[in-house]
């Protein structure tokens, strides 16, 4: 299965933030339970991480994703906020009690989104019903082409 980018990330900063604790590539690998080629492959541009891989390893530095994966939150699409907390759809639409194919219809604005399901997304990602509700604005009104 093909992966989109993931948004945001930003490889330059996990080097920095890698050498900063003096974790060789395979130190990070090993603490974060992923394979040193990962790693390499993140740290040179060819590949980005999977979401609940790159929060292993934020875990393993000792830093919040928003480290990581750098989006200011004023242009953050409901996605981002699924990728700040370090879920993947699967595991946020099990949590929130809906299909994933209804999560993703929603993060790319494509249906409406309910007060309940934004309530149950706020509760399950930590943050308010507004701004889940601003972050699916953001994702519905974007312009044609953009990818969330």
């Amino acid at each position: 299965m093909t992966r989109r980018p993931l948004r945001g990330f930003d490889r330059e900063r996990l080097i920095d933030l890698r050498t900063e604790k003096g974790y060789t590539r395979g130190d990070l690998a090993r603490f974060a339970e992923v394979s040193v080629a990962a790693v390499r492959s993140w740290e040179s541009g060819q590949a980005t991480p999977q979401v609940d891989r790159l929060a292993r390893v934020a875990n393993a530095l000792e830093v919040p994703l928003s480290d990581l994966v750098r989006i200011p939150p004023h242009e953050r699409y409901l996605g981002d906020l699924r990728v700040q907390a370090g879920l993947t759809q699967p595991q946020l639409a099990l949590e929130i009690g809906i299909s994933t194919a209804s999560l993703s219809s929603l993060e790319l604005g494509e249906t409406a989104l309910r007060e309940s399901v934004a309530e149950r997304l706020g509760k399950a990602l930590g943050l308010g019903t507004a701004e889940v509700r601003a972050a699916y604005e953001r994702s519905r009104t974007r312009p044609p082409g953009t990818r969330v």
